[in-house]
């Protein structure tokens, strides 16, 4: 069979189109994220995150410039002074040597002291393991969100899946009572009946679905660099995770937990800061090193005329000298006493917040394993009243058809039917999150 011309261009733009739009489909199909990801993501685009880690460079920058300090510097001082002229040789001011001075000079400077002194590199590598600590706690600190908002996620897909099946049950109802009522066999009341439940249910399922779109962006804001809610969660087997016991938890929270970490770090840097402070009760010594010119001619020799046909050795301009300075304290009002009280004053609260961090992760890992452990006992309990509910239902459905039953029955067992499946879905995530808050305590997620 011939085909017009005009008419295989169009049959091959639409099939064209047909291709465009279905693979367009295809590179659109939502991003499917675990736990796991969106804990990954948050610690790269969560803004408390990148806040820890930009303290955590500048804490390397100071332990940098502390190490730096204790070695030589080298400066170079240049610099020329003019003194107004009185017709002598040294002009108005006698400690200037000349109208004109003229120094250029190198410079290396060193503070014996800091040989000695230890104290300012340890607080610095102790600011800087408190800045690394903190890295870990804010990433704690989102990743609880992160938790909370992915299995809000699931709760509501969950009770959206639920809802939908009622839905589906209460249009059978509806289809059931309404041929029954064309053939005579029910009153309007029951067609009425259940209109009125399938509406509730049509607006309750509309409502679970906004609760899904609520519960994307709280999670998208915290672990896209944009904003994104196009992406799904994986609901994972929530029954096949399993718990720790008690102890373990303990132990394992104990040696993983940051802000037992920071309040130590914390305490090192009280400490460092004592011994700081009690450097003010010290003598310090530094050494000075010059060379180079200091002259009233900007020359490194000054040759003078003969005088009386003598002729007269030049001056040598550069040169060197050397100066040596210890800066004994005597007195400044007890300041110096009042600081070092000020630091053991930091170091007992820092060693406070310690013990209070320590109580506070015990009860944070006892209330997360009591709470995991109840959720799963009551996962059977749940799951039995689900499966007894749909029983239920189908029985009054059966006893309906035989004129046993009034569809109020009906309607209350499609009700307790919704309501025991929205429990076992809670259920399964109330264990899940549990779970997974368990595993983040002690380190594992």
């Amino acid at each position: 069979m011939r085909i017009h011309p005009t008419r295989l261009l169009t049959l091959i733009c639409v099939v064209m189109l047909f291709s465009g739009s279905h693979a367009q489909a295809q590179v659109a199909a939502p991003t499917l994220i675990t736990l796991q990801e969106a804990l990954n993501r948050a610690r790269q685009h969560g803004g408390q995150f990148q806040a820890a880690n930009l303290a955590l460079l500048q804490a390397k920058e100071d332990t940098k410039q502390v190490r730096a300090a204790r070695l030589p510097t080298l400066n170079a001082l240049n610099q020329f002074i003019y003194t107004e002229g009185n017709g002598t040789s040294s002009g108005v001011f006698v400690a200037n040597d000349g109208v004109h001075i003229y120094n250029e000079q190198a410079v290396a400077h060193q503070d014996l002291g800091l040989y000695l002194r230890h104290g300012e590199m340890k607080r610095a590598l102790a600011a800087e393991a408190l800045s690394r600590a903190k890295i870990e706690v804010a990433a704690r600190g989102i990743g609880a969100a992160v938790i909370q908002n992915y299995y809000s996620i699931v709760t509501a897909e969950l009770r959206v899946a639920s809802l939908k099946s009622s839905v589906a049950e209460a249009e059978r109802f509806v289809e059931m009572t309404t041929k029954q009522e064309q053939r005579g066999e029910v009153a309007r009341a029951d067609v009425l009946k259940g209109q009125l439940d399938l509406r509730q249910r049509q607006r309750d399922l509309r409502e679970a679905g906004l609760g899904i779109t609520k519960a994307k962006i709280a999670l998208a804001v915290l672990i896209f660099p944009n904003f994104n809610t196009d992406f799904g969660v994986e609901n994972d087997s929530l029954e096949a995770a399993g718990l720790m016991d008690a102890d373990e938890a303990k132990a394992a929270a104990v040696l993983t937990n940051p802000e037992l970490k920071a309040a130590k770090a914390t305490i090192l840097q009280a400490d460092s800061d004592i011994t700081l402070a009690r450097y003010g009760l010290l003598p310090s010594f530094s050494l000075d090193l010059f060379y180079g010119i200091n002259a009233n001619k900007f020359a490194a020799r000054t040759h003078y005329p003969p005088e009386n046909g003598i002729a007269i050795p030049y001056r040598q301009n550069l040169g060197y000298s050397a100066q040596a300075t210890v800066t004994i304290p005597v007195w400044n009002w007890g300041a110096t006493r009042s600081k070092i009280k000020q630091a053991e004053l930091r170091q007992q609260q820092a060693q406070l917040d310690l013990t209070v961090a320590e109580r506070a992760l015990q009860a944070s890992v006892a209330s997360a394993n009591a709470e995991a452990n109840m959720a799963r006992e009551q996962l059977g309990s749940l799951r039995e009243s689900s499966t007894l509910a749909a029983e239920s239902l189908r029985l009054t459905l059966l006893r309906y058809q035989a004129g046993e039953s009034t569809a109020l029955e009906v309607v209350d067992a499609q009700n307790t039917l919704n309501l025991t499946r929205a429990g076992y879905g809670d259920g399964l995530v109330r264990f899940r999150s549990a779970w997974a808050n368990l595993q983040f305590l002690t380190g594992k997620l």
